[in-house]
């Protein structure tokens, strides 16, 4: 069994798929910096300084007509809040992921229908069976 596992774990795939795994995450992360630390506050701007981050409707207040400049400070005090900029927040970076994305793949397709085009303009080579038949033929031939 242990024989089993190890083989499942060396093989290429497997292993592409880790590496592949632990760079989306890392790449998530950049794009969560870049869409809280970059994009929104120029949203914010254009909005008039809004914060999306703190953006949240107050479901349960535990202290009657009590009110809460941030999304921390309302769940400090116990209140249950709807976070509806975090959403906001959320979307935005998954666009900007599925937009990186598409634009890898379709370099991707591109340069895969390019190999694929190349191949099909590259005459194939004759095996060496062929090759050797023609040899003969052009000796018999002079």
């Amino acid at each position: 069994m242990l024989k089993e596992f190890k083989e499942f774990a060396m093989k290429g795939n497997f292993v592409d798929m880790a590496v592949g795994i632990v760079i989306g995450a890392a790449f998530g992360t950049i794009v969560k910096s870049f869409v809280d630390d970059i994009i929104m506050p120029f949203v914010g701007v254009m909005t008039g300084g809004v914060d999306f981050a703190n953006m949240f409707y107050i479901i349960k207040n535990p202290v009657e007509g009590a009110t809460y400049a941030t999304v921390e400070a309302a769940k400090e005090a116990g209140a249950v809040t709807m976070n509806y900029g975090l959403f906001i927040n959320a979307m935005i970076t998954f666009i900007i992921v599925a937009f990186a994305l598409f634009i890898v793949i379709k370099g991707m397709n591109k340069a895969k229908a390019a190999m694929e085009e190349e191949v099909a303009e590259a005459p194939a080579e004759p095996s060496d069976e062929v090759k050797l038949l023609t040899e003969i033929r052009n000796s018999l031939a002079k």
